[in-house]
């Protein structure tokens, strides 16, 4: 198969992270949001992320405008249909992830991938909504997309040994990232162990032991991690962390994923991390901590 035109659902944090990182690798992106509104804040988040790195001199103006104009914007799912491939970028809801790829299983021919970019669903489930479950598969980028060059690829009970090569191939070859493989299991192994590891820190947080910057510090600088855990957890959405952690607590029946009080706490005061300004610290429109 020959990649060149990839649809991505979803404009969030990842959707946003995949299209740009799939346009400065030369590929021709069809963005789509159920709203006119958010299909421009994405853009508009590409285009400011984009500005970061001109800042840094790691592009070019010109680099910047090429990888714009690779990425289109488009308000309906019908027009995926020309996509090599699509990628399924929306919040961690069953159901709307299922009509979604009940919609795509409509448009998209048969030969067509159709990936999820879910860290905690079950491919099986998702690809039960369509017609033709093999070619159905998990594609998870890590956040944030651009930097890491990993992605755990999950095979669900009927995905094909041609759905599945061409993936690989597609992350190895095309994107160039590390493809690791992985047996369809709540959280797979990368959001698996780094909620147990946030959970843990809020716990730690919760009984006092030391303060959120000390407990970043000791695991940012001590452990040489980009971000500490309370970090992290801003950055991927408490809400986001939450749900994860639920789901998992629901599958696995272990106290381990039970979310801490605190977390819980923070998502119904609304402090849900980058994306409302505050979480367990202050970030400025841009994403950047204050």
């Amino acid at each position: 198969m020959f990649f060149k035109k990839i649809g991505v659902v979803g404009g969030g944090t990842m959707g946003q992270g995949i299209s740009q990182m799939l346009a400065a690798k030369g590929l021709d992106v069809l963005l789509v949001e159920h709203t006119t509104e958010k299909l421009d804040h994405a853009y508009d988040m590409i285009e400011t992320n984009l500005d970061k790195q001109l800042e840094k001199w790691a592009i070019t103006k010109a680099e910047k405008k090429l990888i714009l104009s690779r990425i289109t914007k488009v308000a309906h799912l019908a027009e995926l249909g020309s996509c090599d491939m699509v990628i399924e970028t929306i919040s961690e809801d069953l159901e709307a992830k299922k009509e979604v790829f009940g919609q795509l299983d409509q448009v998209c021919p048969s030969n067509v991938i159709l990936a999820s970019n879910t860290s905690t669903l079950s491919l099986t489930e998702l690809a039960s909504s369509t017609k033709y479950p093999e070619r159905v598969i998990g594609m998870h980028f890590i956040h944030p997309v651009s930097r890491v060059d990993l992605v755990e690829i999950i095979r669900g009970l009927k995905t094909s040994d041609a759905t599945f090569d061409e993936t690989r191939r597609f992350v190895e070859e095309v994107v160039d990232k590390k493809g690791v493989m992985i047996y369809e299991s709540p959280g797979f192994v990368t959001s698996r162990l780094i909620c147990l590891l946030i959970n843990e820190a809020l716990h730690v947080l919760q009984e006092g032991v030391a303060s959120a910057e000390d407990i970043d510090d000791a695991m940012r600088i001590g452990y040489n991690f980009q971000h500490g855990p309370l970090e992290m957890a801003d950055r991927f959405g408490l809400d986001s962390v939450e749900a994860a952690l639920e789901r998992m607590f629901r599958e696995f029946g272990e106290l381990k994923y039970r979310p801490s009080i605190v977390l819980k706490k923070m998502v119904r005061a609304g402090h849900l991390g980058v994306k409302t300004g505050e979480g367990f610290f202050k970030y400025d429109k841009d994403g950047d901590r204050l």
